[in-house]
């Protein structure tokens, strides 16, 4: 019988106090909890051991937690979850747009922070994407002009095969709109089947995933074919659907 490993999450944070607070909770919830107080070695640690969900500070004291966020993402979909303080909401934007997953603002209730972190790993269940043709594995799921998603396997392949990186964020927004095709959804109805009701996401998440998503699927992603903007209403997937 094969054993089940538990999930390993990495904390990176400068500040020693809330590494011990959420390694003593995660690993009471049965994680494999691994404190890291500096970025690189959080890059070093991605080269030999694998890591299930990364929970980064924004503001480490001698290194930028935006950057460190943008090189894991290089490597890897693997979901991150940054920590911030007030007044933050710029940097955020730019953390959705290069790689964050979520955001979790400083001081921060514990119950919530496991509720994040359970919700994070549901969501990805497929956290490393490598590169593959649809002619190595069969591939079910839902097609578009010529791309193919599969939702078991939490992929997107396009016309040519090619395995098309998302992150977690990406692969659930993009797996809502094109299972509403030709329709217009509101920013709360997005953020809502995408995060789930208690989500305390800022309005620019969909917009920033809206781009990222774009960048990766249009040939011009100025003038969108497949994600549309209503103005006012929200967004509509144009194209049409089928199932494999």
């Amino acid at each position: 019988m094969e054993v089940e490993h538990p999930r390993h999450l990495v904390i990176v944070d400068d500040e020693v106090d809330i590494l011990d607070v959420l390694e003593d909770a995660l690993t009471l919830e049965g994680y494999r909890v691994t404190p890291l107080r500096r970025g690189r070695d959080l890059l070093n640690l991605l080269e030999r051991d694998t890591v299930d969900l990364i929970v980064l500070d924004l503001r480490l004291e001698q290194e930028n937690g935006l950057r460190v966020a943008q090189q894991v993402r290089e490597r890897s979909p693997i979901p991150i979850m940054m920590l911030t303080g007030k007044g933050d909401e710029t940097d955020r934007i730019l953390g959705l747009e290069m790689a964050a997953d979520d955001f979790l603002m400083k001081p921060f209730n514990l119950r919530e922070v496991i509720a994040r972190v359970r919700a994070l790993l549901r969501r990805s269940t497929e956290l490393s994407v490598t590169p593959r043709t649809l002619s190595a594995e069969p591939q079910g799921g839902l097609v578009f002009d010529g791309w193919q998603l599969n939702l078991s396997r939490r992929q997107l392949f396009n016309p040519k095969g090619e395995a098309v990186e998302l992150t977690s964020g990406e692969f659930n927004l993009l797996a809502v709109m094109v299972q509403s095709p030709n329709r217009v959804l509101s920013r709360d109805v997005l953020l809502e089947r995408t995060h789930g009701r208690e989500t305390e996401s800022f309005d620019r998440t969909i917009d920033v995933l809206v781009l990222r998503l774009r960048r990766k699927l249009e040939e011009n992603p100025k003038v969108p074919r497949y994600i549309k903007t209503e103005r006012g209403m929200g967004y509509r997937f144009e194209a049409s659907v089928s199932q494999l």
